[in-house]
């Protein structure tokens, strides 16, 4: 960039800095009041801030950053692959959320190491890259901090954008910003593109030697569940007709209930399995549910299915591969609402005819092929979805060619991993041969 763009992306990275350094104790408070209501962790709270008690290891290393929950499991399946390929390396994994936190201690492979991403400040950013001094960092999704790029690029740290993804509303917004994210895009010596779509939008917005090796979500495995878990609750639920709400948000859950409450009459025993994107809400969730008469039993609460048992909330931390497996209708969440969707494909890989509403924007090409293909449902609204649920409980041929549908395409999807990895691979090489 050159001229009044790199001029205007200069000004307002100096100003974000300057802001930065003269609102430190103000986003200090805030991180503290985010401490005080659970959205922090109290024990590690100083990695906020680039402070950590753990020690670098020696030889070179990777870092791998997800915002979130949605992120980091994406990252997961390449973790565990540069894990297994790339053994002189050390990784180190970073989140913003405590719940993504709780996820990776649970899944990450023996030797990785997590962190909270410091906060964009430029002291917590220099304390953390003056310690890690990592030579790759591998940004997943879309996760744009300017003092964390620009200080990692200045540290000689070699980033990749990986899944790159930009929604066409992003797009827009973006674009009224051009230089600034040109210039940020700038830090990236690779972006891997999630569709050509994303490719296409992220050259739009300057971005170099962007790549589109596919989805690293179709790379993943099927989510786990455990087998003495899932037996009970199949032995529980016995022959009860059910069907899933997974990964729901704020306003879908009264739609999830309306659903149930206009079905059962007409199928007595009927059971709805409610999985919400965020269990602290869960004690909100029943309360609208049970504004609605609806006998709510509450898996936090240690609450059992019961005969009576209308929904069944399961308001608790990675166990999505459980419920899927559970029933053979999925509805998949923040689609009803305006928020862009979820995952489509993890209810497809585990045999589920798949349901979404109209709001699926953050996946445009999977909707358009899965829907082609005969494995995703789109539904206008909550009386099309009681329609389609209605629909597919009691026509078993028709629920059961969207479950195949859903299984043929989850499996032609592979291949991903491996046009990563090979787009990895000069970068890898390089970091390898510096720091012997």
């Amino acid at each position: 960039m050159s001229g009044p763009g790199r001029l205007c992306a200069v000004t307002a990275f100096g100003g974000y800095a300057l802001l930065g350094r003269l609102g430190a104790p103000l986003v200090r408070r805030y991180l503290r009041r985010r401490l005080a209501r659970g959205k922090e962790d109290p024990l590690r709270f100083g990695e906020r801030l680039g402070e950590t008690s753990v020690a670098r290891p020696p030889g070179p290393l990777i870092w791998i950053h997800g915002a979130s929950v949605g992120e980091t499991q994406s990252a997961l399946p390449l973790i565990e692959r540069l894990r297994r390929d790339r053994p002189g390396f050390a990784i180190l994994v970073t989140s913003g959320t405590v719940t993504s936190a709780e996820l990776l201690a649970e899944r990450l492979p023996a030797g990785v190491i997590h962190q909270y991403v410091p906060v964009d400040l430029p002291g917590a950013v220099a304390a953390f890259l003056d310690h890690w001094r990592p030579e790759i960092g591998l940004f997943v999704d879309s996760e744009f901090w300017p003092n964390l790029l620009r200080g990692a690029a200045a540290h000689g740290t070699r980033l990749v954008l990986v899944n790159g993804r930009v929604s066409a509303g992003s797009y827009d917004g973006w674009r009224r910003i051009r230089p600034i994210i040109r210039d940020l895009l700038g830090c990236f010596a690779l972006v891997l593109a999630r569709t050509p779509e994303d490719r296409e939008r992220l050259l739009g917005l300057g971005a170099r030697e962007v790549a589109c090796p596919g989805d690293l979500k179709a790379a993943a495995p099927p989510l786990r569940a455990d087998a003495g878990e899932l037996a009970r609750l199949e032995a529980l639920l016995g022959n009860r007709q059910r069907w899933l709400a997974a990964s729901t948000h704020a306003g879908e859950e009264k739609m999830i209930g309306a659903t149930h409450r206009a079905l059962k009459p007409r199928m007595p025993g009927l059971v709805t399995l409610l999985v919400p994107r965020h269990p602290n809400r869960g004690a909100a969730i029943r309360g609208d549910l049970e504004a609605l008469g609806l006998a709510v039993a509450q898996r936090s609460r240690g609450e059992p299915i019961a005969a009576e048992t209308d929904v069944y909330l399961a308001d608790t931390l990675g166990e999505l591969g459980l419920w899927y497996r559970l029933v053979e209708i999925a509805f998949v969440g923040n689609s009803l609402i305006a928020g862009g969707g979820h995952n489509l494909l993890e209810p497809a890989k585990l045999d589920c005819a798949v349901l979404a509403g109209p709001h699926t924007a953050n996946f445009e090409r999977l909707t358009a092929e899965m829907t082609a293909a005969g494995a995703l449902r789109t539904v206008g609204g909550p009386a099309a979805l009681t329609d389609a649920v209605a629909e597919l409980l009691s026509d078993p041929a028709e629920r059961h060619a969207m479950v195949e549908a859903a299984r043929r395409y989850a499996q032609g999807q592979a291949g991903s991993m491996e046009r990563t990895m090979a787009a990895l691979a000069p970068l890898l090489r390089e970091a390898a041969g510096a720091s012997s």
